[in-house]
């Protein structure tokens, strides 16, 4: 029972923090409040205890969490981006470890050179829904925002991968460049692989379930929360890569939602739940941080032993340091691509059509490598004991570590990106993205009209003159209003205003009649006139009608 009541207050603290977070008089970003309630509710007076298992917190948390972080990604933006995305996630980590590993071998010598770059190495891995939480939707640039997306995604593999290889050069004392280039590559592409084949033959599975027994949206949604722990688990099995299994799922998603033939209801639902459990696995997984912290901190005096009888204050300076020198070679590495990728551009007589160099926005992708839960899952999975029976190497002095930079990167986000961020245009992006759907809702409503023109000639072929007088009438109603909302798109600014203020009451007398015909269910049900399995179809099928009416209204003209 204990495992249960300890579950629920954490799903509890986690629905809490959200709300009160929000309450508070001064923006605290929600991973840091987490991370205090969790620390609050370890504290004696609570007595909130769990033993941290890494083993199982990456096959709980991470996969679910990459796996709709890849569904989300835009895949067009994904490819186009796919040069700096991979010289982050891929380029950025190499010299992370190699750098900061040397920096921290250098700061604090106790620490043996492959128990730096193992630190180094689990330091690597990016949060971007963290940096979402700090800054907010919409304040970043839109390619920005994707290869900071891009490389989460990405990296959280290469980053364990190297922290393995890192390990094991602790534990065996031996280390070979080559064996562990081929291994990552083999690792990699095979739980890329994973991913791809679960996730297809998940969208088999479906088709022949709806061909079967009907779509039913419980079944489909059951067997997509299995999607990211069955790649996962099929990829660790055989040694490769679970985390990019995750994500290539993800991706793939898209593309199956396409040809799955689901309903609407069902893909409402699957996204829903998606969404809810990205909110609850986050939340938990900085609280899970603010829990261990309290017995993380308790053994600063004898992590200040092992790094030479140093104050304890000096370790928190070690975290500030390690911290700066993540950004400041992140900054390095993103400024020395941008000035290859100019150079290049020169080469080719592109020069001209280059952006010049930002360095605002340079110092914005620095601080925007915010650590979180793959880091802390990292670093707990360090083995107590080396081969030989003894304790492993400075184990406690890299896990406080790691822990104070995920706290340090989160508090210089938090006070910095804010700062960087006012009065930041994006005046340009905002224009390309509302004339990219201008054209898209154009192209939609050309496609209505010519298929209600088809469906008239093909249904009037069949019907007397005065079915045929009534599906004139309809058809004209629904033709007029979707010529109306392609002036609205198109046409002279006089057409454009005449639409829009149709468009306008439209949507307005639609919103007071659906708001009408909620009130009228509720009494309907109040009077026993219905019974409740009468009231929640009806209650479902006017609250779709308003959600999809709001998002209508929220759209621009």
């Amino acid at each position: 029972m204990e495992i249960v009541f300890t579950v629920l207050i954490l799903l509890l603290a986690v629905a809490v923090s959200g709300v009160v977070a929000r309450l508070m008089p001064v923006n605290i970003p929600l991973p840091l409040f987490q991370i205090g309630l969790g620390a609050l509710l370890a504290l004696p007076m609570f007595g909130l205890r769990i033993d941290f298992d890494p083993e199982l917190f990456l096959l709980l948390f991470i996969p679910p969490l990459l796996f709709t972080d890849g569904w989300r990604m835009p895949k067009r933006e994904f490819f186009r981006l796919a040069q700096p995305i991979l010289a982050l996630a891929l380029g950025l980590v190499l010299f992370t470890v190699v750098g900061v590993g040397y920096f921290i071998h250098w700061l604090i010598p106790a620490i043996s050179l492959p128990a730096a770059f193992a630190l180094a190495a689990v330091l690597s891995p990016t949060d971007a829904v963290a940096v979402s939480s700090i800054i907010g939707k919409g304040r970043l640039p839109a390619s920005m925002q994707h290869v900071l997306e891009g490389e989460a995604l990405m990296n959280d593999a290469s980053g364990l991968v190297a922290f393995k290889f890192a390990i094991a050069a602790v534990l065996t004392g031996t280390f070979s460049l080559f064996d562990a280039s081929i291994s990552f590559v083999l690792i990699a592409i095979g739980g890329i692989a994973v991913g791809l084949i679960v996730a297809w033959g998940f969208g088999l599975v479906r088709r022949k379930i709806i061909e079967w027994s009907g779509d039913e949206p419980g079944i489909q949604v059951v067997l997509l929360i299995l999607i990211p722990f069955s790649a996962y688990i099929f990829a660790e099995h055989f040694g490769l890569s679970g985390i990019l299994a995750a994500v290539s799922a993800g991706m793939l998603m898209p593309y199956i939602e396409t040809a799955g033939g689901e309903s609407a209801a069902t893909r409402m639902q699957g996204r829903s739940i998606m969404t809810m459990m990205e909110f609850v696995f986050n939340g938990m997984s900085f609280l899970l941080l603010g829990l261990q912290l309290p017995g993380i901190v308790s053994l600063a005096h004898l992590d200040a032993q092992l790094a030479g009888n140093v104050p304890v204050w000096h370790l928190f300076g070690y975290i500030a340091a390690i911290t700066v020198a993540l950004v400041v070679l992140r900054f390095i590495w993103v400024w020395i691509n941008l000035r290859l990728r100019k150079f290049a551009s020169a080469v080719r007589g592109q020069s001209a059509r280059h952006r010049r160099f930002d360095l605002r926005l340079i110092s914005i992708t620095s601080l925007s490598g915010v650590r979180g839960a793959i880091t802390l899952a990292g670093v707990m999975s360090i083995p107590f004991t080396m081969p030989g029976g003894g304790p492993f190497p400075a184990r406690d002095l890299l896990i406080f570590l790691a822990t104070g930079v995920i706290v340090c990167s989160l508090l210089f986000g938090s006070f910095f990106l804010p700062w960087l961020l006012k009065d930041l245009r994006l005046e340009a992006e905002v224009k390309r993205r509302h004339s990219e759907e201008t054209s898209a809702r154009l192209r939609l409503s050309e496609a209505a009209v010519r298929s209600i023109e088809a469906a008239q000639e093909r249904m009037g072929a069949k019907l007397d003159e005065a079915d045929l007088g009534l599906l004139t009438e309809v058809s004209g109603s629904l033709l007029a209003t979707y010529r109306m909302r392609m002036d609205a798109e198109s046409g002279s600014e006089e057409t454009l205003r005449t639409a829009n203020r149709f468009k306008q009451f439209e949507r307005e007398l639609r919103l007071e009649a659906i708001r009408a015909e909620r009130q009228e269910v509720h009494y309907l049900r109040a009077e026993q006139r219905i019974n409740d399995e009468t009231f929640l179809m009806l209650i479902n099928q006017i609250d779709l009608a308003e959600t999809w009416l709001l998002g209508s209204l929220n759209a621009p003209n």
